[in-house]
């Protein structure tokens, strides 16, 4: 299905996100306390809240108002941001997305031939249908610089959502008898919805620029060959212990899947984790190959500076760490997406050197990160 994507340096650094920043004031405060601290971070997070009502591509004009400005702003202390972009349209005939899909018939039908509406974070929402090749480079268009306003070479995509979440359908997400292109029953496609989008967005940010520049994006769900196209993380974890064990069998079973490129939200999607628990996940989470901090808005601040001095030191040791072996980091990186080598960045015990040693057959509590981390 494809090899690795190399992905871009920065991407293999901090991330730090949260569902949400209410406003540049918020981001500014972020990345000038990381300055502060001397803590490396390259890539600030903006989830839904940052748009004009969850029209995806828009920015909220009052808490929002200067986008460039902000992204410059990021961009001169070298850092990225990072933007959501869901696959679940606001029905608005007035939003320019929504009008211009509509205009092309590109929607995903219901069993009686009509468009299908469903619930999603800006209400009654529609969905495009990335099964249709038409739809895929209609999307991939959206993201040039005069198509997506206010954005910049140094602003990259996230596409969450997209299994695709329906919170009134059937499982949360659409009937199986809803109709795709060429007549193919959504029964049929549903695990392959993802991997579409997924490759639309990456192809997006490749054609604004002329080809010149790895894209980086991140996606909830996955199909085979979502390598070629970035990052995948494992979805709303919770702050606790188990879900700290938890996320290392998952990021193997991806890891050996032939998905590199792999993490879980450090700290805990859901709830509050105490300064033990945040540290011991970063001390983790700086040996995941996707090493980035998210938050549920209902959470309190997540940032290191928020639990202490003891702790904060923890967690910026471990920042400290991952930047310390990041050329080693991006050699993996290369060797797993070389036809040449095809490595495992994310190895269980038995992988390599170790597997001839039957102990080593049924742990799933330990990893290699590469062949010289234990």
């Amino acid at each position: 299905t494809g090899y690795p994507q190399l992905p871009p340096l920065f991407s293999l650094g901090h991330h730090q996100c949260r569902w949400n920043y209410n406003d540049m004031d918020e981001v500014f405060e972020v990345a000038d306390k990381f300055d502060a601290l001397n803590v490396p971070n390259d890539v600030i997070w903006l989830d839904i809240e940052h748009t004009d009502g969850k029209r995806y591509f828009t920015w909220d004009s009052h808490n929002f108002a200067d986008p460039r400005g902000m992204l410059d702003y990021v961009a001169a202390s070298g850092r990225k941001m990072v933007t959501i972009v869901d696959p679940h349209i606001k029905k608005d005939d007035a939003y320019y997305v929504h009008r211009d899909i509509s205009a092309r018939d590109l929607w995903i039908k219901n069993r009686d031939g009509d468009d299908y509406t469903g619930w999603c974070w800006p209400g009654d929402s529609r969905y495009p249908d990335f099964t249709n090749p038409e739809m895929r480079r209609f999307w991939s268009e959206q993201f040039r610089f005069d198509k997506y306003q206010h954005s910049t070479p140094d602003l990259f995509v996230w596409n969450d959502m997209n299994e695709p979440s329906v919170f009134n359908g059937p499982e949360v997400s659409m009937p199986i008898s809803n109709v795709h292109w060429n007549g193919v029953r959504h029964r049929d496609v549903h695990n392959i919805y993802g991997y579409y989008v997924h490759a639309a967005t990456f192809d997006g940010l490749l054609l604004r620029s002329d080809h010149r520049l790895r894209p980086f994006v991140l996606s909830r769900s996955f199909f085979a060959g979502s390598q070629k196209y970035g990052a995948i993380w494992t979805g709303d974890n919770t702050a606790n212990w188990e879900h700290l064990r938890a996320s290392v069998p998952m990021l193997l079973s991806l890891s050996i899947a032939g998905l590199p490129f792999v993490g879980a939200d450090v700290g805990g999607f859901f709830n509050n984790p105490d300064g033990e628990l945040m540290a011991r996940w970063y001390e983790l989470g700086a040996y995941y190959p996707f090493f980035r901090n998210h938050a549920h808005q209902d959470t309190e601040r997540r940032e290191l500076w928020q639990f202490g001095e003891h702790y904060a030191q923890r967690m910026k040791n471990a920042i400290l760490a991952r930047y310390k072996i990041l050329p080693y980091v991006y050699t993996l990186f290369y060797m797993s997406s070389s036809h040449n080598f095809s490595h495992l960045v994310m190895r269980p015990l038995w992988y390599g050197a170790f597997r001839s040693d039957a102990s080593t057959y049924a742990r799933d509590d330990a990893f290699m990160f590469g062949p010289a981390f234990y």
